[in-house]
């Protein structure tokens, strides 16, 4: 696989919108999502609970060597809670076919581990699903643990699936 040329990981803004929007209905999979595939007319991708600052965006020279977004992660505070404000949880990572393997997904969630201590978290958690084995290998190699699984919280496709929580210190 050839070299993956980036560009340092930064905050989406609303010019992504359309990009990010893209990007989510083709990385969309059974493996992942817990929504029905989504179906036109598309809802925009930035919403209320959804905005901009809340995601962080990798970018990457696509095959006619032009910058494209390449991937994003959501970063967001688990609860409105004063006693949880330490706590960042990533609620959605998604990296494009051409981009991956290449490392491109550890560099966004070490991306995210900077904005959460810069946000002031010494914690960071998500939820994946139980047969999500790449992403549970990769979020494992970059010090998640799993804390909790919820035995066939969801039930997709014709079967139950588990809902496993997965955190790790922010603390060096």
């Amino acid at each position: 696989m050839s070299e993956l040329r980036t560009r340092p990981v930064r905050h989406a803004v609303l010019a992504d919108n359309e990009a990010l929007g893209e990007l989510d209905r083709a990385t969309w999979s059974t493996l992942h999502a817990v929504q029905p595939r989504p179906q036109p007319p598309y809802d925009s991708f930035f919403d209320e609970g959804h905005r901009p600052q809340d995601f962080l965006v990798a970018e990457a020279e696509n095959a006619g060597g032009e910058a494209a977004v390449a991937g994003y992660i959501r970063l967001v505070a688990p609860t409105p809670l004063a006693c949880n404000a330490h706590v960042r949880q990533i609620q959605g990572l998604a990296v494009a076919d051409w981009a991956r393997g290449r490392g491109l997904a550890r560099a966004l969630l070490r991306a995210s581990f900077a904005e959460a201590r810069r946000q002031g978290a010494n914690r960071i958690t998500l939820r994946v699903l139980g047969h999500n084995t790449p992403a549970r290998a990769l979020y494992t190699a970059e010090g998640f643990a799993v804390e909790g699984v919820l035995p066939g919280e969801f039930f997709l496709h014709g079967r139950y699936v588990d809902d496993v929580l997965m955190g790790r210190s922010l603390v060096a």
